[in-house]
């Protein structure tokens, strides 16, 4: 019998919950699962009722106490915010352990810090919830399309903005009021700053931006501008021209200069953007999210699906922990004695 890999939880809040009820149903999955064990959960709350139940996991309000738990293995990090994320996660690098996180925000202001810090404890650091939810994006543009020369990333990739945009142009709704129901549906928060002035869209493109070309995409430099402004009659007009209009975040490469043929210069934004309505992004509506990734040889390839909410990002978040689990097997196999 296999042991099992020992999980540290930070938050059980949206996210953290969805880990936690596929970790803690592991029927009809794949074997992996069985072989995760949710060691510890670190709650802002401890007197909050639960709904989830965590049959052997510990619940602490000490987030330092999960990732210094012997038997913690992987941390995941679904807490959000900077800090104290950021300074988690360095610790449980420090302590040799690998990680999995959801946190956008931080990797894209933080990501090559934590990358240095993963390669020289040798341990893995996954992000495949970090954009897209649900999406498998972040592996493929890794490994699946590694043999590419990518030209360009471009998406809907965020789910708030493209269902209040869709709505407006289907339903001819005003934006203050599809904006409302958005927060009533939790599809926004009380404060969508982050969703409907593209901040959010700016984190994951800058994230996409540095697995597609490689390097570090400065976040703060990325143009951004949100869908604020826009009324109904500017997506009713851009439809009756043919267009959608989407928010769009955009990566793409340019020619390079003839005095410096070695950089690698790069167009990276975040606009409203009027998409021809017979493009494979003008069709995604609702809260889904597509990302078109152009390359030599393979032409377009997009992704599409649901990009936020408990269940998809959730399984994004157990792929990475399974994908670290598989890894430690693999190895144990490899290093069996003959």
């Amino acid at each position: 019998m296999s042991k099992k890999v020992g999980v540290g939880l930070l938050g059980l809040g949206t996210v953290g919950s969805g880990v936690a009820s596929i970790l803690e149903n592991p029927e009809n999955r794949h074997p992996l699962v069985n072989d995760i064990q949710i060691i510890q959960v670190a709650v802002r709350d401890l007197s909050r009722k639960r709904s989830s139940e965590l049959t052997n996991a510990t619940l602490t309000d000490n987030p330092q106490s999960v990732v210094d738990d012997p038997k913690v293995a992987v941390v995941v990090e679904v807490m959000g915010g900077i800090e104290p994320a950021r300074t988690l996660i360095m610790r449980a690098i420090s302590a040799g352990k690998s990680v999995v996180t959801a946190n956008k925000a931080l990797i894209a202001r933080h990501g090559e810090e934590i990358a240095t810090a993963a390669n020289a404890a040798g341990v893995y650091v996954l992000i495949e919830a970090a954009v897209g939810g649900g999406i498998p994006i972040i592996e493929p543009l890794k490994q699946s399309l590694g043999g590419n020369k990518i030209n360009k990333v471009s998406g809907i990739i965020n789910g708030t903005t493209n269902y209040i945009l869709s709505r407006m142009a289907n339903e001819g709704v005003p934006y203050t009021d599809v904006l409302t129901k958005a927060q009533e549906l939790g599809y926004a928060e009380a404060d969508p700053a982050a969703d409907v002035e593209g901040f959010d869209a700016a984190d994951k493109i800058a994230i996409l931006s540095g697995l597609a070309f490689g390097g570090s995409i400065k976040r703060s430099e990325i143009p951004t501008q949100g869908i604020t402004k826009l009324q109904s009659r500017d997506v009713d007009f851009a439809k009756r021209l043919g267009y959608a209009v989407k928010l769009l975040a955009i990566s793409e490469r340019l020619d390079p200069s003839p005095q410096d043929s070695n950089s690698l210069p790069l167009a990276v934004r975040v606009k409203p953007t009027l998409v021809p309505l017979n493009h494979p992004l003008a069709g995604v509506d609702g809260v889904n999210n597509a990302i078109l990734v152009e390359g030599d040889p393979i032409g377009q390839v997009m992704f599409y699906g649901p990009g936020a909410g408990a269940g998809p990002t959730a399984s994004a978040v157990v792929a990475d922990i399974l994908n670290i689990a598989g890894i430690g097997q693999t190895q144990k196999k490899h290093n069996r004695k003959p």
